[in-house]
């Protein structure tokens, strides 16, 4: 008997189309895309383009700790690893001085790992940071960026994807960094309190630096490496 409450391979299908179009066009851009149909597929697409060696560098990323990344890369033993995101026990970060030390030596990695915050449909990469760090190093610094990008971050165009992180990606972030990691700074950003933004223009706003990254020039060409995961991942 055919169950019609389950639409899952139906949304298999949509996902896959949708990353098939944002590949063809990130290719158009001299960016890579590959597919992988679920976080599995995408820990091990990801990993077999780190070679023992690399030194890699990581931006904060959600997504990267939800296909196993990190902790593969670190079970694997064979990467030195840059992680200015590292927490203690109880989710704090480590000093600030030892933070930025390890944000400016990511430039100088061979890989940088992370996610961005959208991807439009025509293949471009927008994202918003609070320190900047992230976007620098994803548009220039290391020799190879490696995205994992969930299908649920893929939007219409720009417009789309700035909403899209100011009204959702951002209020859950700034809550998240004072919810997990003790970052009283934030209790008083509006988005932390109403789940809203509102282009406040408070000290710890985490909506500093928006970077809209259109292509690489010829020479950079395959730099940058999206894999588009079939399965919800990040903020």
């Amino acid at each position: 008997m055919i169950d019609e409450t389950d639409i899952s391979q139906e949304r298999i299908f949509l996902h896959e189309q949708r990353a098939r179009k944002v590949i063809e066009n990130l290719q158009k851009r001299h960016m890579n895309g590959q597919y992988a149909s679920n976080r599995n597929e995408a820990l091990s697409t990801a990993m077999d383009m780190i070679p023992p060696g690399a030194v890699v560098a990581r931006g904060d990323s959600i997504s990267l700790d939800q296909i196993g990344l990190l902790s593969e890369l670190l079970k694997r033993n064979k990467n030195a690893l840059i992680d200015p995101f590292v927490t203690d026990t109880d989710g704090s970060w480590v000093k600030e001085e030892e933070r930025q030390r390890m944000m400016r030596e990511s430039f100088f990695a061979d890989i940088l790992v992370t996610s961005t915050n959208a991807i439009t449909l025509d293949g471009k990469l927008v994202n918003v940071d609070g320190h900047g760090n992230r976007v620098a190093a994803m548009i220039f610094g290391p020799s190879k960026v490696i995205l994992v990008v969930g299908i649920n971050k893929i939007v219409k165009d720009v417009t789309e994807a700035l909403e899209r992180i100011h009204q959702f990606a951002a209020p859950i972030n700034a809550k998240r960094h004072y919810l997990k990691h003790n970052a009283s700074n934030f209790a008083d950003l509006p988005c932390v309190k109403t789940g809203s933004c509102i282009d406040c223009r408070h000290e710890w706003r985490i909506c500093n630096y928006t970077a809209i990254i259109e292509g690489a020039i010829p020479r950079h060409k395959g730099r940058i490496n999206v894999v588009l995961v079939g399965e919800e991942l990040g903020i």
